[in-house]
């Protein structure tokens, strides 16, 4: 086989690297392979390996997840963008790689899904949207509204949509104008999230208990609450029952950010627990695991609270 010019090497080599060892067909013709090179280099035992129609790895071992969403945009044409897990999991959120990439190409287009790609045809392209090397993908209330509406399970919605809230990637407004542009097909889960951060759930184990107290009948207390004595701030309390001067706090070290995080809680609890406060403290596991423990336990509490003076505090709900 005749040596390839250096220009030409240098012209793959350099194809391969922003696209992550992933190549479309004319992209490889472009770089002075012929059809017959490709051929023998995508042969069974050969040096490449076809992912998709058209669309080749440059080795032999499994395509990671990044090259999967190279080759699934490839397939999809130059005006696709990748949406929903692929993009938020871009967008550095906790998310699974999802088995099947979910891009948008404009509703005239004539892309197939195939493999692990689906094609989303849409009349909402987005204006605007990330670029990261050669990657396209949505911006984060996209992201995270697509990926919703693909996802059966509340808590991974639920968690999906407070991670985007902490971190301050969108707003509340942002998802919820999202939610109404978007089909509703699947929507329900992420309707429900929505609600629950109105209230002011901020991560999952808040959003388990909300829906425990409300399964419970139980009086919802306002989540996130900023307590204050006088003009000064004692705490954010996870859930505030303000007629009852009652609180109850989520204690769990995964949704502290750091060890330096989880002792400023242990003093805030001090501060709570010296102005009077009725504190109550439930892992994660004790929401979900023994429900009715965990109601009995709030509402002895909410009794006991309602039966003295109520107490000096007041409070504003969570930005």
């Amino acid at each position: 086989m005749p040596k390839k010019a250096p220009i030409e090497q240098e012209q793959l080599a350099e194809v391969l690297r922003r696209q992550r060892g992933v190549i479309g067909w004319s992209q490889a013709l472009g770089c002075g392979l012929t059809e017959r090179a490709l051929e023998y280099r995508i042969r069974e035992g050969g040096a490449w390996q076809r992912l998709l129609p058209g669309v080749y790895l440059a080795g032999t071992g499994t395509a990671s997840a990044e090259q999967r969403d190279m080759a699934a945009l490839l397939h999809a044409g130059p005006r696709s963008v990748l949406t929903g897990l692929a993009a938020a999991r871009r967008h550095g959120f906790r998310v699974a790689a999802p088995s099947v990439i979910t891009v948008l190409v404009p509703a005239g287009a004539r892309r197939q899904s195939t493999g692990f790609v689906q094609i989303q045809r849409t009349t909402r392209m987005p204006a605007g949207f990330c670029v990261d090397w050669e990657f396209r993908f949505v911006l984060a209330p996209r992201a995270v509204a697509d990926a919703a509406r693909s996802t059966r399970s509340v808590r991974e919605v639920r968690a999906l949509v407070a991670q985007a809230i902490q971190q301050r990637r969108c707003s509340i407004a942002m998802l919820v104008d999202e939610l109404e542009r978007g089909p509703a097909r699947g929507s329900g889960p992420l309707r429900a999230a929505l609600a629950e951060v109105r209230d002011g759930t901020r991560s999952v184990p808040e959003g388990d208990l909300r829906a425990l107290l409300k399964r419970g009948r139980v009086a919802v207390p306002v989540f996130n609450a900023r307590l204050y004595v006088g003009g000064a701030m004692i705490a954010v309390a996870d859930a505030w029952w303000e007629e009852a001067g009652v609180v109850a706090e989520v204690d769990s070290r995964e949704y502290h950010y750091s060890a330096e995080d989880w002792q400023k809680t242990m003093r805030r609890h001090d501060r709570l627990v010296a102005h009077g406060v009725l504190l109550l403290h439930f892992t994660p596991k004790q929401i979900r695991g023994q429900p009715e423990e965990v109601v009995a336990q709030i509402r002895a509490a909410l009794a006991a609270g309602r039966g003295r003076p109520r107490l000096p505090i007041t409070y504003r709900t969570a930005a």
